[in-house]
Parts: C-alpha cells; structure tokens; sequence
C-alpha cells in the first residue's frame, strides 16, 4: 500500500516538475521564434549573411524538439499517475484503426 502511494507521490512530483518545464521552454520557444524572425529580417535587409538565419532556424528546431520531449513526458507521468491509482481502460473500449483513420479524415463541423 506503502508503494502505491510513493507511486501517486511521484508522479504528481513530476506533472508539476514538468508543468514547471513547460512554461519555461514556452518562453524559450517565444524568444528563438523572435531571434528567427528578427534573424530573417537582417538577411532580407542584407545586414547579416544566411549562416545567421540557418543557426537561428536550429536553434529553434532545438527548442521545438526540447517542448515536444516534455509534452511527452508530461503525457507518459500522467498516464503513470492514472496507473497508480488504480485506473486503467479496457481494451476492448478502443477505437480500431478504421475508426481512427475515419475520424482522421472527417472535416471540422463549421
């Protein structure tokens, strides 16, 4: 009983760890999307070669890759935590693949 609570303890921990993360990355990501910007605008303007554009668009790729990793990991410590309390779901319950490649397909209601 000890364990599952340690389980729940840890995973809360680390939802609110990683939602910590997030915010910060998302300011990270604001600011190299700006640095590209501005980096694309000196390149126009002939006041910066293109190597400066190309170092701000890894940059940002980084910074892209590095919110994705803690999106996934904050998925991954949710499901955990939904584990831990003893939740779960049927397998049964989900969709086939042609119920998700027709919902795949379907047009947003206007």
């Amino acid at each position: 009983m000890l364990a599952g609570f340690q389980e729940v303890e840890d995973n809360l921990a680390a939802l609110r760890i990683l939602e910590q993360e997030s915010r910060v990355q998302d300011e990270v990501l604001r600011a190299a999307r700006e640095s590209m910007g501005l980096a694309l605008n000196q390149y126009k303007a002939g006041t910066i070669d293109y190597l400066s554009v190309v170092i701000a668009q890894a940059a940002l790729l980084t910074n892209e890759r590095t919110a994705v990793d803690i999106l996934n990991r904050r998925m991954a410590a949710s499901v955990q935590l939904v584990k831990a309390l003893g939740g779960g779901w049927d397998v049964a319950a989900l969709p086939g693949s042609k119920e998700v490649s027709d919902n795949g397909s379907r047009s947003p209601a206007k």
